[in-house]
Parts: C-alpha cells; structure tokens; sequence
C-alpha cells in the first residue's frame, strides 16, 4: 500500500526534505528560474515554505538562508545568471499553472463535506 503523504513519519519527512535542500545547495547549476518554469516552485518557495512553517521562529530572509546555505543575496551573485525571454515565459506559465490549481485545490476542498465518511469522497483505487 502506498502511505500518504500526511501518515509518513516526520522524521522521515525532515530527512528527505533535508537531503532534497542540500541536493539543492550542491547543484547551483540548477538555476531558480529553471525550477520555477518546470516545478512551480524553487529554492526561494521552499525557504518561504520552512519560515512559513516555524510559525514564526524565523522570518523569510532564514527561511531562505537555511535553504541556500547562505544569505540570498550571496547566492544570486554569486550563482544566478540571467533569465532569457524564454525561462521567463516558462515561469510565468508555470507560476499561473499553480494558481489554478490552487484554485481547483480549494474548490474540491469545499465540494467535500466534512460529515461525509472518507469512503464516500475518497477517490477509489
């Protein structure tokens, strides 16, 4: 049976989110924008993400220091190149992407009572 995502320990969790931020730290060739125009989301969104997270305990600017490594603004001179026209409209698209499916995200949400049993909205397998 494949876990949900929620059932995995947070331990586990923290690991692999760990070995994924560290992968990220290593592979400075993996540009923001490239990231952003593929996955929706870059190095950026997941510090936003852990500060986000920590209720509080660190703001955004060490929620993205923890991610890179170091503070952002060393890590964009020092690694960031330039956006061509093209990395730009593929972010755009991708970025107007999770914003419907955010949208979609919360309609389904709604469209769920919380009275019903799993068994009856749950998709079946």
């Amino acid at each position: 049976m494949t876990p949900d995502i929620d059932s995995i320990d947070d331990a586990i969790a923290a690991a692999a989110f760990r070995r994924l931020v560290r992968h990220l730290q290593h592979r400075t060739d993996a540009q923001n924008v490239d990231l952003m125009g593929l996955a929706g989301f870059c190095r950026n969104c997941l510090g936003d993400w852990l500060s986000e997270a920590s209720d509080g305990a660190f703001n955004q600017a060490e929620g993205r220091e923890a991610v890179y490594g170091m503070p952002y603004a060393v890590w964009k001179t020092t690694h960031q190149l330039a956006a061509t026209p093209e990395q730009l409209a593929r972010m755009a698209a991708s970025v107007a992407r999770n914003a419907r499916e955010d949208a979609l995200d919360e309609a389904l949400d709604e469209s769920f009572p919380a009275s019903d049993p799993p068994s009856l909205t749950a998709p079946k397998s």
